[in-house]
């Protein structure tokens, strides 16, 4: 591959416009660095500032969009659409179309069917399936008109595997995946992909997290017992696909969704 002008060789995502919601920690910062080593200028939506503070040195707030600036944070709640709509606003406005959506945001539950209330479930999917029509919802006017754009949804493992204790959140992912096939349909004549991406086990802090609440003292030992690469995955193993997928490479990929777990899906028991 030859150097552009600058010197600098064109990367998979030269020049498109990237947001990645959940952008701030594990897979959505991985997904978040690798795109801007693939050239793209980069929004990454998230509630945690603390997390989003601590981003790659390039960042910007949306206040402070500098010339050159290749990644701006901006603290949004996905599940609400109005802070959706004003985001993609800005971006469009300052920026130009969002041409790459990657629905990262996500929360793990891990509720008892029977005691769980009405108001956790709702919580659960409007974060975990929800957000996602929200966001794609914003995005896709701009993708269709121009005939191009790339959405990549962040399901699960547990959307066709699951295990015992991933109630509701199989569910969620099951959703997701499903509402990947629906929308890649829909929005396929127009000339915009849809795929999603489902991961096992990825050291992340959520992973760190169910371990460290599971009663089993043993659950990681266990884990990894299984895995056929003897290890957990990285999150920006995960990262390198989704921009895989995201970009002009996967062109004539759509409406598939892609597990990233070690070929922990292929094993039989």
């Amino acid at each position: 591959m030859r150097p552009s002008e600058n010197g600098r060789c064109p990367g998979r995502l030269d020049n498109e416009i990237v947001l990645v919601t959940g952008g701030a920690r594990g897979i959505g910062r991985a997904i978040v660095e690798v795109s801007l080593r693939e050239g793209a200028h980069v929004i990454a939506l998230d509630t945690d500032d603390e997390a989003g503070s601590r981003l790659p040195a390039a960042m910007a707030t949306s206040a402070d969009r500098a010339p050159g600036t290749q990644l701006w944070f901006r603290h949004v709640d996905v599940t609400d659409e109005s802070a959706v709509a004003g985001a993609v606003r800005d971006v469009e406005h300052d920026l130009g179309p969002v041409t790459v959506l990657v629905n990262n945001a996500g929360r793990n539950v891990y509720a008892d069917p029977i005691t769980m209330t009405e108001h956790e479930w709702d919580t659960v999917f409007a974060v975990d399936l929800k957000a996602a029509w929200i966001c794609a919802k914003q995005v896709l006017p701009a993708m269709t008109s121009a005939g191009r754009g790339s959405i990549v949804n962040i399901a699960s493992l547990h959307a066709t595997l699951t295990i015992p204790g991933m109630f509701p959140y199989a569910a969620a992912k099951s959703g997701l995946v499903g509402f990947t096939r629906s929308l890649a349909l829909d929005v396929g004549h127009a000339g915009v992909r849809v795929n999603s991406v489902s991961p096992g086990y990825i050291r992340t802090a959520l992973v760190d997290e169910y371990f460290a609440q599971h009663p089993d003292p043993d659950a990681e030992a266990r884990a990894l017992d299984v895995q056929p690469l003897g290890r957990l995955g990285d999150p920006r193993e995960v990262a390198e696909v989704v921009c895989f997928l995201a970009s002009p490479a996967a062109g004539y990929v759509t409406g598939a969704d892609w597990p990233i777990d070690g070929g922990l899906g292929a094993r039989f028991a």
